[in-house]
């Protein structure tokens, strides 16, 4: 079976389908897409949950990029993410995460929402400290697919912490219109905020 990248000329790489130049020096750069900002949420600490609502259908993919911190007692706690409000037990997700001395993993399925994208940081920590996660959402307008999504997340408390790797699946095929952060305590503080973006890939 041939390969799905082989090199041809210096600087150049083939898929069978597309050319795409190199980022060494005398190349034109390439940009794999454009990043547009949809939409900005940022709470003032009187709504526990956080949510994009109305979302275009007219980008590939969607990314979401956010600080937060709770008011909930511990020291990184669970934070979930649902769509379009659905309810229903049609999400899984797997998690994998560190804290500088052990490491865990977990996988889950049939649940209410994407549980534990993202850990939150909380009051119990010093002031000024927030959590931090980058959250891909992949083919969100397509209806004939399920919907998933990949995280980078995690958070420092002065040599404390957590970093995670995450994944997550909805089980419908509906165009994602609406997402929902959920703390599962407390609630956001203020100067928490999550960015949205469409990506158009070129």
């Amino acid at each position: 079976m041939s390969p799905a990248y082989k090199f041809t000329a210096p600087g150049t790489f083939v898929n069978p389908r597309t050319v795409y130049k190199s980022m060494l020096v005398g190349n034109a750069t390439f940009f794999a897409g454009s990043y547009e900002s949809i939409a900005t949420v940022t709470s003032t600490g009187s709504s526990g949950n956080l949510v994009f609502s109305s979302i275009p259908g007219t980008y590939t993919h969607l990314q979401i990029r956010g600080i937060l911190r709770t008011n909930d007692t511990g020291t990184f706690n669970n934070t979930a993410l649902r769509f379009n409000s659905d309810a229903t037990s049609s999400y899984a997700f797997h998690t994998l995460s560190g804290n500088g001395t052990t490491a865990s993993a977990s996988a889950n399925n049939s649940f209410t929402k994407i549980n534990d994208f993202m850990r939150a940081a909380s009051d119990s920590l010093a002031s000024g400290i927030f959590s931090v996660a980058v959250i891909d959402i992949l083919d969100y307008a397509n209806t004939n697919k399920y919907k998933t999504m990949r995280v980078l997340q995690g958070g420092d408390s002065n040599g404390s912490g957590i970093v995670g790797l995450n994944s997550g699946l909805w089980m419908k095929t509906d165009a994602i219109t609406t997402i929902t952060i959920e703390p599962s305590g407390g609630t956001a503080i203020t100067n928490s905020t999550f960015a949205l973006y469409g990506i158009k890939v070129a």
